[in-house]
């Protein structure tokens, strides 16, 4: 098997035949599987892809979740079960072109050093610019800027990804974290003419929290600093309000400056503990060790679940 190309797939029921059509067209000189990983889809997607499966056996693969466990879960479940001595990871809304996908495998198998290759849409978004200037200041490990999940890489660098068994996930940093020698490639972002997107500003938000909690403890460090420079102001603004009173006789303001001081002081540990939180709250879902996902159903996969 020469490439194995996953499609993580969620609600995308108005652009699934004309990707694999696409797919199709574009590698039929190659010998590749398309796995789909239908992530709890609640439209006709699964539907859709069984009668994919049916009319091309050879080289559709479909993994069914018992529900949503989110883009990450799909990735990793594609990894698990891809075979080919290639791997490539391509959206199901039509917007990256697999035509991309051939020109970074040509560009592989030109270069035998090279690891992985990454694509960089032309297009780049404020709260996307925004996103990888804020990880790449908190975070330990630097992301190239707007480089996404769209890429094609080697077996040692899907062995490499396998070998990190968390269940919070964030495969840009992972895909950094790793290593491995990597070319940047662009390519043209087409606009979305069907279906709807499914990562709404909220889930950006989400997004990038996770990205930045896995990677980095600097949010923790930076809270310390901070919290003890206020400790340190407090104490200078406490001193000067004993000299003022005690030393000089003058009557200290008092009401307003300790309502300040109080509120002040109280909103920084809010925001504190929801930073710790957030830490604790990944800790404590790791201890439980729960699988990133729980299939259903699969086919054209070996030991198919009924």
């Amino acid at each position: 098997m020469k490439l194995s190309i996953i499609v993580p797939s969620f609600n995308e029921e108005e652009t699934l035949n004309e990707l694999y059509n696409e797919l199709i067209k574009t590698f039929k000189e190659i010998n590749f599987e398309i796995i789909f990983v239908n992530d709890g889809s609640f439209d006709n997607t699964f539907k859709i892809l069984k009668d994919l499966y049916g009319q091309d056996k050879e080289r559709v693969r479909v993994i069914n979740f018992s529900r949503n466990f989110g883009k990450e879960a799909s990735i990793y479940a594609g990894l698990k079960n891809s075979k080919g001595e290639y791997t490539s990871i391509i959206d199901a809304d039509l917007q990256q072109e697999p035509k991309y996908l051939l020109k970074a495998l040509k560009f592989l198998e030109e270069n035998e050093t090279t690891d992985m290759v990454a694509l960089i849409p032309d297009k780049k978004s404020f709260f996307s610019n925004m996103f990888y200037k804020t990880i790449n200041v908190l975070s330990d490990i630097k992301l190239k800027n707007n480089a996404s999940d769209f890429r094609i890489f080697r077996e040692n660098v899907k062995n490499a990804c396998l070998m990190i068994g968390e269940s919070n996930r964030f495969s840009k940093g992972i895909f950094s974290w790793i290593g491995f020698d990597t070319y940047y490639m662009e390519y043209k972002l087409k606009e979305r003419k069907k279906g709807k997107t499914k990562f709404s500003f909220r889930k950006k938000i989400s997004y990038a929290i996770d990205g930045i909690t896995a990677f980095s403890v600097k949010p923790l460090r930076i809270a310390g600093k901070i919290g003890l420079l206020i400790t340190i102001i407090c104490f200078i603004y406490l001193a000067y309000i004993i000299v003022k009173t005690i030393l000089l006789g003058a009557k200290t303001p008092g009401f307003a400056t300790l309502a300040c001081l109080v509120l002040f002081s109280m909103g920084i540990e809010l925001i504190f503990m929801g930073i710790i939180g957030e830490y604790l709250s990944k800790t404590f879902i790791e201890t439980k060790k729960r699988p990133p996902y729980i299939e259903k159903s699969r086919f054209g996969l070996d030991e198919d679940i009924l």
